[in-house]
């Protein structure tokens, strides 16, 4: 039986960051702490972070969860690293100051780059390199944009003078004072610049995308030794990072091929891991790296929504309907099912299956009689509809059929009604766990598993903990009519609706 200890795991969000105490080996939550921070939106299809925001919010939370557990730094055993994925941030290696915002995963900006390179026919390479589709929603064509749009950047990073990482790297060279330039596989495999399959950064994709090898960090297995940071007033060690979707899969203990699970956050990210062999999708799904440990790669499928619970971010925000997004789910339930409005949260492009970077949200169905509970019901149905169309298309890739339970995560799911509706549209049971923030429980695990403090997987997957199954209980004839609805309202919101 592995020791008893502490692990912090930071889980450094789109919208907030959070750090939770896990106690080992059992990895009960024992401390938490959060704090959200500004989001910027300098032009249309534009989101950036002041980099500093990201930083200055997870040293500030780490050290309120440690106050609230009543520890010291030097009773934690390692630090795990959850981060939002696809974030760019490219930074001076001598001050340590980035160069520029970062450009977050939900930036288009580079829609018209990528529409060129898919023209000049290049996707075909990049989804046999890497995995993925060409599509501003990854760090390639934001770094080289950065490069392009800072005077002298382009000058400075062939000599070797700036640094890229995501924000996981960010925040350990931060940690490290400047002695660490690392990432792990899962988030090197968002970038469009790392070969899954040989585990190494192309020189190609680098040359198609015009960004110098020399700003790119080393890549380690998600578990491994990341170096030790100070900053917390002892030295403690970091031996965890995955991007949060890859952190929530191992959270939710998804460690055979077929199981997936689906994260409920600012957007949605559905992974089915598929083993030790990458699946190349027919359905615009992407291939990616699950994880990565004891240098052997463990693959999945994924399917992104950009557009989850910003769309209550949005009811509360942008339309003041709501005063939290608890009140969603309440109005939902008032609302009158004959007035069915279908909102297709295209905010910032529509993600699989479509990858239309430029399509834009739309609201189908209004009358004099839709109102605010109408509006909660298209916001929270329309996550059950994407979330279909992903499943749709991994079950196609996989050549299966319907039926697998989904396992859910994120803040989202607290949501009963929105379970609910989610089972229905899906027609399979959905599975609520009891530890509901598994990003951080993910990146709590691969820290306490390479401090020794944790099981291996096979025995963590046993401690898996149901808090709730939903099941479908809507007649097929209602599923069906409702979802044809859905992707009509869906063609109408295409770019090109062909």
């Amino acid at each position: 039986m592995p020791a008893e200890g502490h692990i912090l795991a930071l889980d450094q969000g789109t919208t907030s960051t959070r750090a939770i105490i896990f106690r080992t080996p059992d990895l009960a939550p024992v401390a938490s702490a959060q704090q959200e921070f500004a989001q910027a939106y300098p032009n249309s299809g534009w989101v950036e972070h002041e980099a500093e925001d990201l930083w200055d919010t997870s040293l500030a939370v780490m050290r309120e969860a440690l106050a609230k557990a009543g520890l010291a730094a030097g009773d934690i055993a390692g630090i795990g690293i959850a981060n939002q994925r696809e974030t760019t941030l490219v930074w001076d290696r001598r001050t340590g100051r980035p160069i520029h915002r970062a450009i977050v995963w939900q930036d288009r900006r580079t829609a018209a780059t990528c529409a060129a390179l898919r023209e000049a026919g290049h996707a075909s390479a990049v989804a046999a390199s890497t995995g993925l589709l060409i599509d501003p929603y990854f760090s390639a064509t934001k770094i080289a944009w950065i490069l392009d749009a800072v005077p002298g950047a382009r000058d400075a990073a062939e000599r070797g003078e700036l640094a890229f990482g995501t924000v996981d790297a960010f925040l350990l060279w931060r940690m490290t004072e400047g002695r660490v330039h690392a990432t792990d596989a899962t988030n090197a495999a968002r970038t469009m610049l790392f070969d899954i399959r040989a585990g190494a950064w192309d020189p190609a994709m680098c040359a198609l995308f015009r960004v110098p090898m020399a700003m790119l960090p080393e890549v380690r297995d998600c578990a491994a030794e990341f170096g030790t940071t100070g900053v917390l007033g002892a030295p403690i060690p970091v031996r965890g990072i995955a991007g949060d979707q890859q952190a929530a899969t191992v959270g939710q203990a998804c460690f055979e091929p077929g199981m997936v699970k689906s994260t409920y956050g600012t957007g949605c990210f559905a992974l089915l891991n598929t083993g030790e062999t990458p699946v190349a999708s027919s359905h615009r799904l992407l291939t990616t790296i699950a994880y990565q440990l004891g240098g052997r790669r463990t693959y999945a499928l994924e399917g992104a929504i950009f557009v989850a619970g910003a769309a209550v971010q949005w009811l509360r925000d942008g339309l003041g309907i709501i005063r939290d997004a608890a009140e969603s789910g309440e109005l939902a339930a008032r609302s009158d099912p004959a007035n069915r409005l279908y909102l297709v949260p295209a905010f910032v492009g529509l993600g699989v299956p479509h990858w239309d970077a430029e399509a834009r949200g739309t609201i189908h169905g209004l009358t004099r009689a839709s109102g605010r509970a109408d509006f909660a019901r298209a916001a929270l149905e329309s996550v059950g509809y994407q979330t279909r169309d992903l499943v749709e298309a991994m079950r196609a890739d996989m050549g299966g059929g319907g039926g697998a339970v989904l396992r859910v995560d994120g803040g989202m799911v607290a949501s009963d009604w929105t379970m609910q509706f989610l089972a229905d549209v899906l027609g399979a049971p959905v599975d609520r766990p009891i530890i509901r923030e598994t990003t951080a429980l993910g990146a709590g695990y691969l820290a306490g598993l390479q401090a020794g403090l944790c099981p291996e997987p096979a025995e963590f997957a046993t401690r898996w903990q149901l808090d709730r199954r939903f099941t479908p209980s809507m007649p097929d004839g209602t599923r069906d009519a409702a979802y044809a609805g859905w992707r009509r309202a869906v063609q109408r919101t295409l770019s090109d609706p062909g």
